[in-house]
């Protein structure tokens, strides 16, 4: 028996000390590790300036970087989910509905808006990654669909900005029937002879990506975006190989036919209907004439295989077979375009084009 016995106490932390640097002063770049002043990522439309590593955006932020002086009106602001299935897997839908709400302010995964894009009126969807992973449920396809449909009597062009986990297994196959819903309102879009313009961003998976998010006339990626169907993880099990390095980024399937572009801030390919023909971001100018044509050899036939080749227009090259959507001016038709009409095979011609074959 000891006569002493001393009482052992844990041993405390050191009181944290108050840090001078407010916090979100400084963010830390995932790719390059670069510490970036929060201020200047912003301006830099959060693309890190060391190694253009793209910074998942919010809608808002989404959208003030696409509307002219950051300017927009939104449309149907207040529809919201009302759980028809009355759907519980770890704790409630509504419960995440309401968590969704408080995280971002908003009542779902998608904000559409209509405002002035280069000085053309155009409307706009954009995703929110931050409710329930920007996934696609009733709200969001009937959303889409009302800003698809808003546009046709009004003449304006559309742009859909995806970044999404795919339709919402809460709202089962209710979510599903959005793919058909928002593919059937870009039918029609494309009947009224308006163009498209897709913006997939990472990332942009499931339903999103097997409907509206690959429908466009033209589709733009950001770097090193994650965009597919099924996981790799999934694909890697169900076929039993080892997937190529860089599956599924926006490198890989541009290189594979699945996009048109992929570029460091969107800002500038969603002005591609505008400077593609003359090469320069020239000064607006009056409407005209729309027209989707695919970049091919003169005098080629227009079902011959092999027959594309690629063209230069202006200074820009265009890739065989690509897509582009081309303005001409009603007042001064642009020579660059208008003298290489041979070399185009027109796919939608806006009323009264000279090229059209309608």
């Amino acid at each position: 028996m000891a006569w002493f016995k001393r009482d052992r106490k844990p041993i405390a932390a050191p009181a944290e000390k108050s840090s001078r640097v407010p916090e979100g002063t400084w963010v830390k770049c995932p790719d390059c590790g670069q510490a970036l002043f929060n201020k200047d990522l912003v301006a830099n439309l959060h693309v890190c300036p060391k190694c253009a590593h793209h910074f998942r955006l919010g809608s808002l932020d989404r959208l003030r970087t696409l509307f002219d002086g950051e300017q927009w009106v939104e449309h149907d602001a207040g529809l919201r989910s009302t759980d028809p299935l009355a759907f519980i897997d770890t704790k409630p839908y509504t419960q995440r509905l309401k968590a969704g709400a408080k995280a971002t302010g908003m009542l779902d995964a998608v904000v559409c808006a209509t405002g002035r894009i280069d000085g053309i009126e155009t409307s706009v969807a954009a995703m929110e990654y931050s409710f329930i992973g920007g996934s696609m449920g009733v709200v969001v396809g009937e959303k889409i669909t009302r800003a698809i449909e808003r546009a046709i009597p009004a003449r304006q062009p559309v742009v859909i900005v995806s970044c999404s986990g795919g339709a919402r297994m809460m709202e089962g196959i209710l979510s599903l029937m959005q793919m058909a819903k928002v593919s059937a309102a870009l039918a029609r879009l494309s009947q009224a002879r308006l163009p498209y313009i897709s913006v997939l961003t990472d990332p942009t998976t499931g339903g999103v990506t097997a409907s509206y998010a690959m429908l466009g006339d033209v589709n733009v990626a950001e770097p090193k975006a994650l965009i597919g169907f099924a996981g790799p993880r999934v694909i890697e099990q169900t076929i039993r190989q080892t997937l190529p390095e860089g599956f599924q980024r926006s490198e890989f399937l541009l290189a594979h036919g699945m996009l048109d572009l992929v570029v460091v801030n969107f800002g500038d390919p969603v002005r591609i209907w505008r400077n593609v023909g003359s090469g320069t971001a020239a000064a607006p100018r009056p409407m005209g004439h729309w027209i989707g044509v695919r970049a091919r050899q003169p005098g080629a036939n227009r079902d011959a295989i092999g027959g594309w080749l690629d063209i230069e227009i202006g200074g820009v090259t265009i890739a065989a077979g690509t897509v582009i959507l081309v303005y001409l001016a009603a007042a001064n038709r642009d020579p660059a375009v208008f003298d290489r009409a041979d070399a185009f095979e027109p796919d939608r011609t806006g009323p009264g084009c000279p090229t059209s074959r309608s």
